[in-house]
């Protein structure tokens, strides 16, 4: 992906983190699985746990679904991963294990088969669904014919490849950098470079130190710059609060359907697509709520099983304008069978950004795809129902986002203004709904429901609900009708 400029051919080496970057890459797709090793059962407690299992019922079996075991589910997210990075899937392989391996995850045995199969099958990578340690990561290279990649170095290349903008090419640099400076060992003495002179024959900096300092030093830079993308969208909130307008941000994982439903809600065209982490850049636009309310609704990237920590860190930027929503709308894919696990590693990682104590509305995307005893269950659970491909479900969705939003109520007032007063009129109709209208004489009676924001600024037209008058800025007084025998005085 990024290298080292170095015009000298023989000191050349890559120096960021080495991903999928041909189109030809054809890769063999390695899953782990750790589980204690469990203790035989006697022969009796075999025969009493079968007997229970014939005897439980398809009610108790529909309640309490048995953990998909099965190597296509294993495989499933991982496939999808290794898809949008842009690689052929040459084979794949899965390693059960009751513990890792220190030295290379999966045992020397395995790592041995793993060769021969990456040689039959024409593999030129090898990826792993599983963090590797620098020194496992070495160990497997030296005993591969082929590259070795974890899971974090293929989500790293996927975000390397759909970053777009400045910001988000500066974030996806830190991330590969944080990820690659503790794997900077094992050069030592072979890379030293010696000094020239009388008492300097000793061994010099090492080519790992030099490395080591040449990343620290893009580190500081590459916060410093990102550190100036948090001022100014800083500063362009704070516009954005002076005018009461609030945001709603759409979180989820990745491929639920967030860039789909976004489009539905505000006509964007931002990209829609099955791969995952497509949407890497945030998006805003300003939508009308039933109340007639505006706000702000944000795409933001999607998450993922064993999200990197460093992803997590390096946007928080971008995931600010999550942090800095007023309500949160939890997109999920309601076809999904592994849609609970999703939403456990969601709420992980908002529990990392300190909100999950927002206001937070589930939205269950692609409905389309349920049948109807299936979309009544998940009725019942009070989620919000919507398939955002056929934009349908839209509108009940707008109407719990007015219900959720609490920074700027929906009020019902009763204003009397004056026929001249054309401005006041407009903006009360354009801004709130019209409850109640009625002509009195020059006068315009009006009942209204809209942002308590916008009815403040006409407070001075407002009737009095005890009193029936309306308030002006020196206190309590009556605007002249016809029904008014001396108009102007009391």
């Amino acid at each position: 992906m990024f290298q080292r400029r170095n015009s000298r051919a023989h000191n050349r080496k890559q120096y960021f983190v080495d991903g999928l970057h041909r189109t030809e890459d054809r890769a063999l797709l390695v899953a782990v699985e750790f589980s204690a090793r469990k203790l035989p059962l006697p022969p009796s407690a075999l025969v009493a746990r079968e007997t229970q299992k014939l005897s439980s019922s398809a009610a108790n079996a529909e309640l309490h679904p048995a953990p998909p075991a099965h190597e296509e589910d294993i495989f499933s997210e991982f496939r999808d991963l290794v898809v949008s990075a842009g690689a052929e899937i040459a084979g794949e392989i899965v390693q059960r294990r009751p513990r890792p391996d220190p030295a290379t995850l999966i045992g020397s045995g395995k790592v041995e088969e793993l060769a021969g199969v990456a040689a039959s099958t024409g593999a030129n990578v090898v990826l792993f669904d599983h963090d590797l340690t620098p020194t496992q990561l070495r160990n497997l290279e030296a005993a591969l014919p082929c590259r070795v990649l974890d899971r974090t170095q293929l989500i790293l290349d996927i975000f390397a490849r759909h970053a777009r903008t400045r910001e988000g090419q500066l974030q996806v640099e830190l991330a590969q950098l944080e990820y690659m400076l503790p794997r900077l060992a094992g050069r030592g003495k072979a890379m030293s470079q010696l000094g020239g002179g009388i008492g300097t024959r000793g061994p010099g900096e090492t080519q790992l130190e030099t490395d080591r300092r040449k990343i620290q030093r893009r580190l500081v830079h590459l916060r410093h710059e990102l550190e100036a993308v948090r001022r100014v969208r800083s500063q362009q909130r704070q516009r954005r609060e002076a005018v009461p307008v609030p945001t709603v941000a759409l979180v989820g994982y990745t491929n639920a359907g967030k860039s789909t439903l976004f489009n539905a809600l505000t006509r964007a065209g931002v990209l829609e697509s099955a791969r995952m982490f497509a949407t890497l850049d945030p998006k805003l636009k300003a939508i009308l709520l039933p109340s007639r309310r505006k706000i702000l609704l944000s795409d933001t990237v999607g998450f993922i099983q064993d999200l990197p920590h460093t992803l997590v860190t390096s946007f928080r930027a971008t995931l600010e304008e999550v942090q800095k929503a007023e309500v949160l709308l939890h997109v999920r894919d309601a076809s999904s069978r592994v849609k609970d696990e999703q939403k456990a590693e969601v709420e992980k990682v908002l529990a990392e950004l300190d909100v999950l104590k927002k206001p937070r509305i589930e939205v269950m995307n692609k409905i389309d795809l349920l049948t109807e005893h299936e979309r009544e269950m998940l009725l019942n659970h009070g989620a919000v129902l919507v398939s955002a491909k056929f934009e349908t479900g839209l509108n009940a969705l707008l109407e719990r986002v007015d219900e959720a939003l609490v920074g700027d109520p929906v009020m019902e007032q009763t204003f009397e203004i004056p026929q001249s007063r054309g401005d006041v009129l407009a903006a009360l109709g354009a801004g709130s709904l019209l409850r109640e209208r009625e002509f009195r004489g020059n006068l315009v009676r009006m009942t209204v429901a809209g942002p308590a924001s916008l009815l403040g600024r006409y407070r001075e037209f407002r009737v009095n609900a005890r009193t029936g008058r309306t308030s002006g800025s020196g206190g309590d007084s009556q605007i002249s009708s016809p029904s008014d025998p001396e108009p102007g005085h009391r």
